[in-house]
């Protein structure tokens, strides 16, 4: 199945597939598995030159006994204030931190971001998170850079300016969501100017030009949205 670990059976046709001159693609399809499956497999394992399906599946081994026998991460540091229960609130950030990941954020971005989001303050130091998270600085400096640049938070200074803090406030979505209207206009835009140069009468123009009016479509039902939401503000 697609998401079974590679068998040495597998190995051994992926290795005839190469073999045979074929790409990624076909001998995933012969497979039952995506082709990118098949690409970091043999990536990993010598490359399409000089893959061999026994070697790779002693290499596959060794990497499961390392694992097995590295000691586990910590878990992310619960918040007991307000009488929270620590357990509960951990849980319910890997919950809201695996959604992201699902809807397609990096995983050590998703993990930034819930653990922001469950504090009260939505304030955070570099330090906080690598304690809270049990990761290197490294990374969570290059996470913030991402999220920074996605408008997911700020970076701002702490009173003294010695440290950086990260910010997560209420605007966090509507930023969010201004972010994906400008993108979706820019790719409306695109689309338009591909389907004329195509031709609106041919097949790929034709997708180009139902891709151009789908995202116009979008993008006028979540400017209402955002209006209705700013009324709302105001009113409060």
């Amino acid at each position: 199945m697609p998401g079974d670990r590679l068998t040495d059976e597998d190995r051994q046709h992926i290795a005839a597939g190469l073999a045979e001159g074929l790409g990624y693609t076909e001998i995933g399809r012969r497979l039952g598995r995506p082709g990118s499956t098949i690409m970091r497999e043999v990536a990993r394992n010598g490359g399409p030159d000089d893959y061999r399906a026994q070697r790779a599946q002693e290499a596959t081994r060794q990497r499961a006994r390392r694992r097995r026998q590295a000691k586990p991460a910590a878990p992310p540091i619960g918040d007991s204030s307000h009488g929270r229960d620590p357990q509960a609130v951990q849980d319910i950030t890997q919950t809201f931190a695996t959604l992201l990941e699902q809807q397609g954020m990096p995983r050590m971005a998703a993990r930034v971001l819930a653990c922001l989001h469950v504090t009260d303050s939505g304030v955070l130091t570099a330090a906080d998170l690598v304690q809270r998270l049990r990761v290197s600085p490294a990374s969570i400096s290059q996470t913030v850079a991402l999220l920074e640049q996605q408008g997911l938070l700020k970076r701002e200074r702490t009173p003294g300016g010695r440290r950086e803090r990260y910010v997560v406030d209420d605007d966090l979505w509507v930023r969010s969501t201004l972010a994906a209207l400008q993108m979706n206009e820019t790719l409306a835009e695109a689309s338009q100017r591909a389907a004329q140069v195509l031709g609106t009468a041919t097949p790929a123009g034709a997708r180009f030009g139902d891709a151009a009016e789908f995202l116009l479509l979008v993008n006028a039902s979540l400017g209402q949205v955002m209006e209705q939401w700013q009324q709302d503000q105001v009113a409060r």
